[in-house]
């Protein structure tokens, strides 16, 4: 899944180049390149599809010459996780009817990538041999309220667990109980199921979304142009809320696998290298008086830049825009965002 806009980190995240198609921790490689050089350990390329804005799919193929061109799907408008996941497992059950298949987000971090790929390896074969909805649950380290939460159900020790709820997104207040009842993890948005249940899921839970995707001919002329159709007609609601909080046969795996969504710049510094004040930046042209804690991104690696005074502090300069907030302001960006596009010729710096 790789549609999104990433508003939250603007200005180096665009609406024309949005931050999966970035290389937003310096590696050398894009956040969706390595997502991709991920998953190809262990799937073949002509079985790996990217669902994408329509916007999107020229730049994706750029950045993944190995896939098939087909295999390369543009949505004609973003309408939340639901569409383009009933869009994908019917297209794909189209080819392989019995196919199972493993969701991933395209601008995820994962630093134990072995770790990962042997828990996705279970998943897929529990999803081969059951009629479960699988999905990977990550200890959660502090009371975030950007990510959803699983609560399983306790048992012996083993390898999965049966899902009790679903809470996306909660106040504070709740999640530092769920933090403290050690019964609940975040919500990695990693799915792994047969194609069949999840269709079937989508048939008893969102029927009205399914019947819609029933009119297309999947991987034929047409596709495109009844896509097209589609779209504008269906409710925009996340497979969270509408599948796997309702669902019974859902079930989660706890992952050790470093993983972080990457979903703010705190997100970001957090993961990055820093130097002996805390601050991160990789540019040799930036001179730092009485600051720490700072996140420094300047796009011209050949500027330089002179930071005096300022602590824990999120300082991203671009061709067309500054950002200097404080870090726990993060979660403001798209706001910024949204109030630069009420501006007289806003939309030019997004």
């Amino acid at each position: 899944m790789a549609g999104g806009i990433g508003s939250r980190f603007w200005p180096m995240s665009t609406q024309k180049y949005p931050k999966q198609f970035q290389d937003i921790l310096g590696t050398g490689r894009t956040m969706i390149q390595q997502t991709y050089d991920r998953i190809s350990r262990i799937i073949a390329p002509e079985n790996i599809f990217v669902i994408t804005n329509r916007e999107y799919t020229t730049l994706t193929e750029q950045q993944l010459p190995d896939l098939p061109a087909e295999n390369i799907v543009g949505e004609p408008m973003m309408k939340n996780t639901a569409a383009c996941n009933v869009f994908m497992a019917k297209k794909i059950a189209a080819l392989h009817p019995d196919a199972n298949l493993i969701v991933l987000p395209a601008d995820h971090l994962i630093l134990k990538e072995d770790a990962f790929l042997e828990k996705a390896r279970l998943a897929l074969n529990l999803a081969a041999e059951n009629d479960y909805l699988i999905t990977l649950g990550i200890q959660p380290t502090r009371p975030e309220t950007g990510y959803g939460y699983i609560q399983f159900v306790p048992t012996d020790e083993q390898e999965y667990y049966k899902v009790k709820t679903f809470t996306e997104k909660p106040n504070l207040e709740f999640a530092r109980t769920f933090l403290e009842s050690g019964d609940f993890l975040w919500n990695a948005g990693i799915f792994i199921w047969n194609v069949k249940s999840i269709l079937a899921a989508f048939s008893e839970f969102l029927p009205e979304i399914s019947q819609q995707f029933d009119s297309c001919e999947y991987n034929s002329d047409s596709e495109e142009a009844c896509i097209d159709l589609i779209y504008p007609t269906v409710n925009k609601i996340s497979i969270d809320n509408g599948i796997l909080e309702k669902a019974r046969n859902v079930y989660v795996i706890p992952a050790d696998v470093g993983w972080s969504d990457l979903g703010t710049w705190t997100s970001i510094y957090e993961n990055a290298a820093k130097d002996e004040h805390q601050n991160a930046t990789k540019s040799r042209h930036i001179l730092t008086y009485n600051s720490k804690g700072n996140i420094i991104k300047l796009k011209n690696k050949n500027k330089a830049a002179v930071i005096d005074g300022l602590k824990n502090y999120i300082i991203v300069d671009t061709d067309k825009a500054l950002l200097i907030c404080p870090r726990e302001n993060d979660q403001l960006i798209k706001d910024y965002v949204q109030d630069l596009k009420t501006m007289k010729k806003g939309e030019k710096f997004l």
